[in-house]
């Protein structure tokens, strides 16, 4: 089985005149690519009625299962005036492939368990304190989730009821092989490395350092992320991990989607 692994697609702020969509590019390369399975790892666009359209677009014309969790982007109120992001999150779990409480089970062996993880700002810089991050903003930046996601708890809190929701399924799923998927980081591994303006403040809604000891505790063998914009891959323990980010066109390093999603996405071959 062939499974791609892609996040951070962000197709409302990646289209161009004359250019084909994100999705149809995509599109071209899962089928290049002969895949039986595609994951997202978050952030399809910053608005849930587009995700759920590009979601449900891809699975049906692809004809192959496509995996996702929502990333922050997705909760944003910004456009869709829904104030709790809770109801969003129920949109989202409408969607068959989304794994938010809902594992998937790809053959006898293997299971993808996945949401979207949160951050608890363990991947700040220790010259903060935690009254500087629940700020969320320096004298030049706002980070945007302040203002489009209101969970209705402390980001830590969010955090915790993610991680333990993880912890939950994995303990369920012990001694299958096990994808676990997520939008925000699990590893210091994929932060913004030190030192930098303004990323060691700014790393600390990247995610958690605290997801990295599930990898360990229940033997999982592929930890999935995004967010970041990076594309990197780093084997720890036992878990490889990948982070396979399309980000925005202006980070691109080709003018092309599909050549750029060629580069970014990555593939993960089980039996």
């Amino acid at each position: 089985m062939r499974i791609g692994v892609i996040s951070d697609l962000h197709v409302d702020l990646n289209e161009q005149a004359g250019e084909p969509s994100v999705e149809q590019a995509l599109l071209e390369v899962v089928d290049e690519s002969r895949l039986d399975a595609l994951i997202i790892a978050g952030d399809i666009s910053n608005d849930v009625r587009l995700s759920l359209k590009v979601l449900n677009g891809l699975r049906d014309a692809s004809g192959i299962p496509v995996l996702f969790v929502p990333g922050n982007h997705d909760y944003w109120s910004k456009e869709n005036g829904i104030t709790d992001t809770w109801e969003i999150y129920g949109q989202f779990r409408t969607y068959d492939g989304c794994l938010s409480e809902s594992p998937r089970a790809l053959n006898e062996d293997w299971v993808v368990i996945g949401n979207s993880g949160w951050y608890d700002y363990t991947l700040g810089e220790d010259k903060y304190g935690f009254g500087d991050f629940e700020k969320m903003r320096t004298p030049d930046r706002t980070w945007q989730d302040s203002l489009y996601v209101d969970w209705g708890r402390s980001n830590r809190d969010i955090h915790r009821y993610f991680y333990e929701g993880l912890e939950r399924e994995l303990s369920e799923y012990r001694g299958k092989q096990v994808i676990m998927v997520t939008h925000m980081l699990t590893h210091p591994y994929f932060k913004v490395p030190m030192p930098h303006p303004q990323w060691g403040y700014f790393n600390a809604f990247l995610g958690s350092a605290e997801y990295a000891a599930l990898y360990e505790k229940y033997g999982v063998r592929y930890g999935i992320m995004g967010h970041v914009h990076y594309r990197k891959r780093h084997a720890e323990r036992g878990t490889e991990m990948i982070c396979a980010c399309l980000g925005y066109r202006r980070e691109w390093k080709e003018a092309d989607a599909r050549r750029e999603i060629r580069n970014c996405m990555q593939i993960i071959a089980i039996e």
